[in-house]
């Protein structure tokens, strides 16, 4: 075993960079190269077929059958043009990640002989098997009827031989099995609601989207010495380790010098990812050895989760080429720091105004004010759902550890927005709606018009922080589908918008004629009043979820339970949250999710759960006993030959000196490798009894509570023998051989 450890690692020190070829068109040419994108649509398509699918895109139109035919058509002469073979329905099941079954154009042409076909009818609807994917009791296995069905808002793109289509899935019944299709009617309902808020104040916006930019944290380690830690292979992460005596103290790695290899890695990811369409804007070095980022421009948002769900498969074909493997898990190394995705989000209108930017009017500031005071609304009503919308048994590890935002979610303003808020709560409401000239509005606030984008500092430890002109929810997961975060963010928001609408539209509707009469003889315009009302009452509604101190802080955990936020720190209890009443109420009222689709999503993430410690606590017992426990009694045998020996040939009393350490070292190697044995077994035991719960629910919580410590407990055993045991005779290769690539 010792032999097989130090070739891998003589062979990881010794890897060159590959020639990677580079394009001779500069990016902005083969940008969407790969992609069925409006350029080739325009080029494949009859110009009425063309009209028509940009409708579906752009406005929302729904899709006519009739035009299927014409688009696949065209997709086809496109696809087989670029070596197409196959095509296949891409979607994102509870898995959380991608799934594909490819089929060829091939047909029987009646002759005995072959065509190539692909008519609309397989362009849009599909039957994969439903059965084999978690469905959380919304069928039963032998019910394997499921429906995959074409969304034509994302383009199809192709991957090597095969032209992959962005698809829901959906089971006979109708339910939701996927992560696209609850997200498509949670960016609906934002749209809805947020045109209807923005007519208020401009008639004319039509459309309002939902923005995403994700920012993909990843660690990057040699193949060879991937291979040769079965903890990683099968858990993404590193069960044992001891820390390196050098790892990211010296703040050294951060935004250093891109070592060789992965620079030759990060420019073909670049080429494959931007002739996807994926506009790739930054790399870099991040804080721990090995880390490293992407992220690329922002996009609509749906377009977003399926850029980033295919990178995630590009960045792992692309990393083994290349003699890596891409580790996407939040915690793979203890004491480093572990990887997030953090997902910038805003909202904008058809006519390209960003609603959670200042203006520079006091109408367009009473706007601006208005999302961000009704984003706010949503986040503290949901605090603890969007907890569980980024809770996972991996997330888990990297939440709170001084390197990521605390599992409680709170909001940081910045200075300039948390006193513009606080002036609209206090001020005198006739100042705030003195005349002003057309707009009919004064908001008493001079220094608001002249706020820059970055009009506050940053603050890591917020889950939820505003950076100018957007929110940042900086929780998620790397590992993630981002769809989960942004299904209850835009709920939220909805649902906070709806609210505030009814509101403002009751107060006005309240008022008698001749209080209106007298507001505007006053120079006030009713509709303000009313939304200054309203937002007052929201301020101080929402304002326990504004923090802008350091959410690390054990102060912090007490102030927050004080203000009524989740401090649940149990995953599967977490994930309690989707099934509250008000949670249930708002889905359903939105028409996002239904109670039979969030109680089976939420059997999926606690059974989820469940499998991921138990292959844990499997691996973890394998290990102990098949290779820690044999190796450490093995040096110890080493040991006592050695102290046989030097009793032999030396007195008494100077034999017992020389032997002093080495007996303090076989000593301790048989209390650890004891506490070792007895915490296997205890853990064996303690997954058996878990087992036998029926319930997923409440055999996550068993999991969590009974079974998951003992993780721990072992390892620290384990990463104490690592550093007295024979370095030559150590099995795994150590952190201070997987953390720096050469």
């Amino acid at each position: 075993m010792e032999a097989l450890r130090f070739q891998v690692v003589g062979e990881a020190f010794k890897k060159k960079p590959l020639d990677v070829k580079t394009p001779s068109e500069r990016p902005a040419q083969y940008f969407g190269k790969k992609v069925f994108n409006r350029e080739k649509m325009y080029k494949y398509l009859p110009k009425d077929v063309y009209e028509k699918m940009i409708d579906v895109m752009d406005n929302g139109a729904r899709l006519d059958r009739q035009i299927a035919d014409a688009v696949a058509a065209g997709m086809k002469q496109w696809a087989t043009e670029n070596g197409v073979t196959h095509y296949t329905h891409w979607f994102q099941p509870l898995t959380e990640g991608t799934a594909e079954k490819h089929d060829s154009f091939i047909e029987h042409d009646g002759k005995g002989g072959m065509v190539e076909e692909f008519t609309g009818k397989l362009l849009v609807q599909q039957e994969p098997d439903a059965s084999s994917f978690p469905s959380g009791g919304i069928r039963s296995t032998f019910e394997a009827r499921g429906y995959s069905a074409w969304d034509p808002t994302s383009p199809v793109f192709i991957i090597d031989d095969t032209l992959c289509i962005p698809t829901v899935f959906i089971s006979y019944s109708g339910e939701a099995l996927d992560y696209k299709a609850p997200l498509l009617r949670a960016l609906h309902a934002v749209n809805v609601a947020a045109v209807d808020v923005c007519h208020y104040f401009d008639p004319a916006v039509k459309k309002v989207t939902s923005n995403l930019g994700w920012e993909q944290e990843y660690f990057l380690v040699d193949e060879g010495l991937y291979a040769a830690r079965p903890d990683l292979l099968l858990t993404g992460r590193t069960l044992m380790g001891h820390d390196s005596a050098k790892n990211q103290q010296m703040d050294d790695h951060y935004f250093g010098a891109i070592p060789e290899r992965v620079a030759a890695f990060m420019r073909e990811l670049e080429i494959e990812a931007l002739e996807l369409g994926i506009p790739c804007k930054t790399r870099h070095n991040e804080v721990a050895p090995n880390q490293f980022e992407l992220a690329p421009i922002f996009e609509e948002t749906n377009l977003a989760v399926d850029h980033n769900m295919l990178l995630m498969s590009v960045m792992k074909r692309v990393a083994r080429k290349h003699g890596f493997r891409v580790l996407l898990h939040e915690k793979p190394f203890a004491g480093i720091n572990g990887s997030g995705k953090h997902n910038n989000w805003s909202l904008s209108t058809d006519n390209g105004i960003l609603l959670h930017a200042p203006g520079k009017t006091a109408e367009q500031n009473l706007r601006f004010a208005t999302f961000i005071v009704e984003t706010l609304m949503g986040v503290y009503k949901h605090n603890g759902l969007l907890k569980a919308s980024i809770m996972s048994a991996t997330n888990a590890h990297r939440l709170g550890a001084n390197e990521a935002p605390p599992a409680i979610v709170s909001s940081f303003l910045g200075k300039q927005v948390s006193e513009l808020l606080d002036h609209i709560e206090k001020a005198d409401k006739d100042d705030l709606l003195a005349m002003a000239g057309k707009q009919g509005l004064k908001m008493d606030i001079p220094e608001i018009p002249e706020l820059l984008i970055d009009n506050t500092d940053r603050n890591r430890t917020s889950p939820f922080a505003f950076t100018g002109n957007r929110f940042e929810f900086r929780a998620v997961g790397s590992e993630a589908n981002c769809a989960s975060a942004m299904i209850a963010l835009n709920s939220a928001v909805a649902e906070a918008l709806v609210s505030f609408k009814k509101r403002v539209d009751e107060k006005v509707d309240e008022l008698t004629s001749s209080q209106v009469d007298k507001l505007v003889a006053a120079g006030h315009n009713p509709t303000f009043h009313a939304i200054i009302d309203v937002l007052r009452e929201d301020i101080k509604t929402c304002k326990p979820i504004r923090f802008d101190g350091n959410g690390y802080s054990d102060e912090w955990v007490v102030e927050a339970e004080k203000r009524g936020l989740d401090v649940e720190k149990s995953c599967p209890k977490i994930f309690e949250r989707y099934l509250d009443e008000e949670s249930i109420q708002m889905f359903e009222s939105l028409g996002v999710m239904t109670k039979k689709e969030l109680e089976a999503r939420n059997e999926v993430k606690w059974e989820t759960f469940t499998k991921k410690i138990q292959i844990e606590a499997r691996v973890l017992g394998d290990l102990s006993m098949n290779h820690i426990i044999p190796v450490a009694t093995r040096y110890q045998s080493q040991l006592l030959k050695n102290v046989d020996s030097v009793s032999t040939a030396f007195p008494v009393d100077k034999a017992e000196k020389l032997n002093a350490r080495n007996l303090k070292i076989i000593e301790e190697i048989a209390e650890r490798t004891s506490a070792i044995e007895k915490g296997v077994e205890e853990l064996v035991n303690a997954r058996k009894l878990a087992n036998k719960i029926q319930d997923e629910h409440d055999k996550a919580i068993a999991y969590h509570d009974k079974v998951e410590p003992y993780l721990d407990s072992i390892r620290y055993q384990i990463d104490k023998l690592e550093l007295i045991v024979d370095d030559a005779l150590w099995p795994l290769p150590k952190y201070r051989e997987l953390l720096f690539i050469r």
